[in-house]
């Protein structure tokens, strides 16, 4: 029996003077949240786990946004055991999905950053999903959608709370069980192709901070 991993990431900034000169390093992992999807692409289980941090920290900025605050990432595991706690949690045979390929990058580099190797992980960058690509191939779009659009596209009720990892997990899974479900992706009927913004790469959390710096 396949499962599928529907995996969110939420992180903090890294300051300036932290940053290393072999890796453009401008963001930091504080939670990992994820739900598992049986053959029937129905939540069987979730994971959740803050993650306390090496470089970055919570400012007013990142608590006011994800809602997570800096006592709750100071005795937190840190990314490797965390990241351990994830694997081990995870089915053999899992197939890790997420909402467009960052999660996936900043993944990789905490594991470069941190020179960390964390057993039974590699495999499952075999088979990782891009939801957010598999939506725009679905819907015949030239642009790439956040999660909140595709789900209003989609016309799916979702899940309040974003930014937290758990529930953009949780909105990530209604989303792409719809699309395994469905032959023909029944979607909005107020949506208009051609009058939805577009975005050539899609990074929310870059977008949400396209003014804000780190000090």
């Amino acid at each position: 029996m396949s499962y599928y991993a529907i995996l969110d990431l939420e992180m903090c900034r890294v300051p300036q003077d932290e940053k290393t000169r072999e890796l453009e390093y401008e963001d930091e992992l504080i939670q990992i949240g994820a739900v598992l999807l049986n053959g029937e692409y129905e939540i069987t289980d979730t994971f959740m786990t803050y993650v306390s941090t090496e470089f970055g920290s919570i400012d007013p900025f990142i608590e006011n946004l994800t809602g997570i605050s800096p006592d709750e990432i100071k005795d937190a595991p840190n990314c490797e055991k965390a990241l351990n706690m994830f694997v081990e949690w995870l089915p053999e045979d899992a197939v890790i999905v997420c909402w467009s390929d960052n999660d996936e990058e900043q993944i990789k580099k905490e594991l470069a950053m941190k020179n960390l190797t964390i057993p039974g992980l590699d495999k499952y960058f075999e088979t990782w999903t891009d939801c957010q690509r598999t939506f725009s191939r679905r819907t015949d779009a030239d642009k790439v959608y956040n999660l909140t659009e595709a789900m209003n596209i989609a016309d799916i009720v979702f899940e309040d709370g974003a930014h937290d990892a758990l529930v953009d997990a949780r909105n990530t899974a209604k989303i792409f069980a719809k699309m395994q479900t469905e032959e023909t992706l029944t979607l909005n009927p107020n949506y208009k192709k051609d009058d939805a913004p577009a975005h050539d790469t899609y990074n929310p959390f870059a977008a949400l901070l396209k003014n804000y710096k780190c000090e």
